[in-house]
């Protein structure tokens, strides 16, 4: 068989933050000084693909960035990591995706206010077959819902596994889920998506409607939990000095797709993925510490692991 040029490609947004580090998130109407500002790149997909890569995996990113100072830093960011670029749209007159982030430097958890405009909206003619049956695995967002969802199709006609990261119910998503196999959502979408409020169940619902292989969420700290073949696996988090949340989850998914591809058993493939969403944690910026897995391994027989939250007691 003739090996694919890649082994990842991933369809999806990207982003340049501010990053504003506080003492203390202020109550409503309140004021702090800031201790810090950080420009720093990041984005769903894009930071998945930089830490598939930063894993060995030759990984292709397909998406938009805007043709200002803050796309530059982007796609700096993305080549020096050693991701494809070859078709990703350089948008003239248009502002690349933004986030401002203050960050809580007492906990590290992190709130968000993005902007991404409309000009570096990716339409599903812009993507073509060509594009995605290079690789092994197809790694997709929500955001531009047609045009993952047309990748997606791309993948599912090729027999290409597809994985997707979603924390928001977007307009015809659900032509998105058919063609799905790993989900791995935000703990808040599978009961906001089935509107089930126990997340087994909700889980459990995604898993027979869909027909996934994996229908899993990640907890934040409490870890990910997953379902396959009937059968739950719960990975709880690693303890770190965490200094900033910001990416984790981006990381996680980068993480997934490497382990995936290279045969882990899915209860070593989540505590992977939350070795090396932790160790992204114990720095600044949505790719602050994305570290390789040899640092991941290290981390997964050292350090201690978080408390079962009462759902997965």
């Amino acid at each position: 068989m003739t090996q694919k040029p890649f082994d990842v490609v991933g369809v999806g947004l990207n982003a340049t933050d501010t990053m504003l580090v506080v003492p203390r998130f202020p109550a409503y109407g309140g004021k702090v000084p800031f201790i810090k500002e950080i420009v720093s790149p990041g984005g769903q997909v894009a930071s998945a693909m930089v830490t598939c890569a930063r894993l060995g995996l030759r990984a292709r990113y397909i998406g938009t960035v805007g043709d200002d100072e803050r796309g530059e830093i982007q796609m700096g960011s993305l080549e020096v990591s050693g991701v494809d670029l070859t078709f990703v749209q350089r948008r003239r007159n248009c502002a690349n995706q933004s986030a401002y982030i203050v960050i809580d430097q007492s906990t590290g958890e992190r709130t968000v206010f993005w902007s991404r405009p409309d000009c570096l909206a990716i339409s599903p003619e812009e993507i073509t077959p060509d594009q995605i049956v290079c690789a092994r695995m197809l790694h997709i967002d929500g955001h531009d819902t047609r045009a993952v969802e047309h990748a997606a199709r791309i993948a599912r006609d090729h027999q290409i596994p597809v994985t997707v990261d979603v924390d928001t119910i977007y307009p015809g998503f659900d032509r998105v889920l058919p063609l799905v196999d790993y989900l791995v959502a935000s703990s808040e979408f599978p009961g906001r998506w089935t509107r089930i409020e126990d997340p087994h169940k909700a889980l459990e619902a995604l898993a027979r409607e869909y027909k996934m292989r994996v229908a899993a969420m990640t907890l934040g700290a409490h870890g990910s939990l997953a379902l396959a073949d009937g059968k739950f696996y719960y990975s709880p988090g690693y303890v770190v000095q965490c200094l900033d949340t910001t990416g984790a989850g981006d990381v996680f998914h980068g993480a997934f797709c490497y382990a995936e591809l290279n045969g882990m058993a899915l209860q070593d493939a989540l505590d992977f993925s939350n070795a090396m969403a932790a160790l992204n944690c114990t720095a600044i910026g949505a790719r602050g510490a994305i570290k390789d897995a040899a640092a991941a391994r290290s981390l997964m027989a050292t350090a201690p692991r978080n408390v079962l939250p009462d759902f997965a007691r």
